[in-house]
């Protein structure tokens, strides 16, 4: 059942977040503009019911069609909601933005059903034709179906929801939502209710009266606050309670809720105090009658202030100080009186939890004493780029205090049977699990910046006898093999900048196209590239994407060489914008030299960021010496 939500509000999550800088940009037209708005202006005004009768539900159908059915799919997704919106009056009926949820991926299902059963079968010189026709005539049927079926219908389940909520709002007893909002951001269930439910409601109240206060009830972080407050003054454990002031820079400013996760598991009883503290706070905001205009997203309290209407920001900025001061007084005691897991203990966990919101259910495994750990493997798919990259960076990091750990990388099948720990991707664990049935697990979002790189390092860094480095390091010294950069490997056409974003796939096929020109690959490599991006993202963390092929592609692979690809606004990685796209095809470990100096640039963030923006290529060539 958890399972079930959790993979439905991730999905729902995929089809949302792409786009809330539009809701963003709807909602802050509407606080400007409206009558009751900072600056009334009756013709700008205008422009808002536009966007959300037909821009928002169109963005969302494209994005869900395109999850599913690709650019074709996307298409499909757009055309088929105009029929709901339509069906259910245009600007005279709800917003379609459940509809849009619906209609997108069912759109592209439709098409990508339609391509699969005409793959091998498209006759010769007529594939334009085909394609083009197909999207036409099936986006027109499914159109239809919209109009007739799918907009009635769901303009009736919001009209009971709505209902619903309102029932609860006359009663006064939408406070009591706090106790589910809650528990669900530890166990990453919000989405499939702030994004399937809380938004469209929102909308559709916030179309009528202005304004709504679903939009307060999930991204208050006043509550989150309070707990990471308790933790900077009472908790007794030195590391936790030196790192809560920055998480709380996060949080708060930065909107990152699940920055204080981890603080929630080391003492699952401090959950009482969120959740107290949101009641309070949905009471205060109920019986004011305050309500934002638009989504706040990300949950900080810069974006909570900026959707909230001009008259109602003192409102406003009481209702997160109640749930701050609330949340800090229950959580305190609670902290102070128990010892709790540390930190990287609960990051663990979260890492677990984390991973089974994606369907993925893997014992990461006991952690293991720093002084027993001989071998870390940081593993990828296909043992390549991401994972060598990774492992690069965190040897260069814990060497001086580790000396004597080995710090390899690999494809996640071939983990070696003496790996203490393994460091993998969460979609990968499953699979790491089967190799490496001995080793602890630590689950990562990406190789280069992850809160679970952190904790590895603490972990790896705490309560080892000095003697034991000095001697390690006497002997890695004498064993350390040289690995050698070829020049050629990247070359000045290799090299272009200053690209325009594009689709991430489209900028893997261009790398692709690249390494295929410059004679590094077959041409049936760039589709192992796409293929190793479907299975799991090869973006690494600060603005850096090394794309390459899945395992099985080494015998596309001619010779070594690596392409980069600079895009100063950045390609969308599933959320991460990548700056730096590398493309990579390697032979043996020929490529690994120049994959270090890429760490070593990237861990100077004045070096980096001119990799970032320069358009001279001899001056990135110079970089790479």
């Amino acid at each position: 059942m958890k399972n079930g939500l959790q993979k439905f509000g991730k999905f729902l999550s995929a089809m949302v977040m792409p786009n809330i800088g539009a809701f963003i940009a709807w909602g802050f037209i509407t606080a400007l503009f409206i009558a009751d708005g900072w600056i009334p202006n009756a013709k700008l005004a205008s422009i808002q019911p536009y966007m959300l009768t037909f821009l928002l539900p169109m963005l969302i159908a494209y994005t869900g069609g395109k999850q599913v059915g690709g650019d074709r799919g996307g298409v499909m997704g757009a055309i088929a909601v105009m029929g709901c919106i339509a069906g259910v009056g245009g600007f005279d009926g709800q917003p379609m933005l459940m509809g849009a949820m619906v209609m997108g991926p069912f759109a592209g299902w439709v098409i990508k059903k339609f391509d699969k059963a005409m793959d091998g079968h498209m006759p010769a010189g007529f594939e334009m034709l085909i394609n083009n026709f197909s999207v036409g005539i099936l986006g027109m049927i499914v159109a239809i179906i919209g109009y007739f079926i799918i907009g009635p219908f769901m303009s009736t389940v919001l009209a009971v929801l709505t209902a619903g909520v309102n029932v609860l709002v006359k009663a006064k007893l939408i406070p009591l939502a706090a106790i589910f909002i809650e528990p669900a951001k530890v166990l990453f269930l919000n989405n499939a209710i702030n994004h399937g439910i809380f938004t469209p409601i929102g909308i559709e109240q916030a179309k009528e009266a202005g304004k709504s206060i679903m939009y307060m009830l999930e991204a208050n972080p006043g509550p989150g606050l309070g707990v990471l407050l308790a933790y900077a003054v009472f908790s007794k454990d030195k590391v936790t309670k030196s790192s809560a002031p920055g998480a709380i820079i996060i949080h708060f400013f930065g909107g990152i809720h699940e920055i204080y996760f981890p603080y929630i598991l080391m003492n699952p009883i401090v959950i009482i105090a969120p959740i107290v503290g949101n009641i309070c706070a949905i009471t205060f905001f109920t019986f004011t009658k305050c309500g934002l205009i638009g989504p706040s997203s990300p949950g900080s309290i810069i974006a909570y202030l900026s959707m909230s209407p001009k008259s109602q920001i003192p409102l406003t900025i009481l209702g997160v100080l109640i749930a701050t001061v609330v949340s800090f007084l229950i959580a305190s005691p609670i902290i102070r009186m128990s010892d709790g897991k540390s930190l990287e203990d609960a990051q663990d966990d979260m890492a677990a939890k984390k991973a089974e919101s994606k369907g993925i259910t893997v014992d990461p495994g006991e952690k293991k004493d720093a002084d027993k750990v001989k071998k870390i493997v940081f593993a990828c798919d296909a043992g390549m780029g991401s994972s060598a990259m990774g492992a690069t960076k965190f040897r260069n990091r814990v060497k001086a205090q580790r000396p004597d750990l080995t710090v390899i990388n690999t494809s996640v099948d071939n983990i070696p049977a003496d790996c203490d720990i393994a460091v993998v991707q969460a979609v990968l664990a499953d699979r790491a699990r089967k190799s490496a049935p001995q080793a602890q697990l630590v689950i990562i979002n990406n190789f280069l910046q992850d809160p679970n790189l952190d904790g590895l390092y603490e972990q790896m860094t705490a309560k080892v006898d000095p003697a034991v480095q000095t001697a390690a390091a006497v002997e890695e010294k004498a064993e350390t093999p040289v690995v050698t950069r070829n020049s050629k490997i990247l070359v000045e056409e290799g090299i272009k900048t200053g690209l325009k974003p594009v689709d991430k796939f489209e900028a893997i096929k261009a790398a692709g196209k690249l390494l295929n020109e410059l004679g590094y690959v077959e041409e049936g490599y760039i589709d192992a590239m796409v293929k190793r991006e479907q299975t799991v993202t090869t973006y690494m963390g600060l603005g850096v994407a090394i794309p390459h092929g899945t395992g099985d592609a080494k015998k596309n692979v001619q010779k070594t060489g690596i392409v980069m690809l600079q895009y100063p606004e950045g390609v969308d990685f599933d959320g991460e914008k990548a700056q730096l796209v590398f493309g990579i095809a390697g032979i043996g470990d020929e490529h690994l030299g120049l994959l270090a100096k890429i760490s070593e640039i990237i861990e100077d963030p004045e070096r980096l960021e001119q990799l970032k923006t320069t358009e001279n290529v001899d001056e990135i060539m110079e970089m790479f010496k």
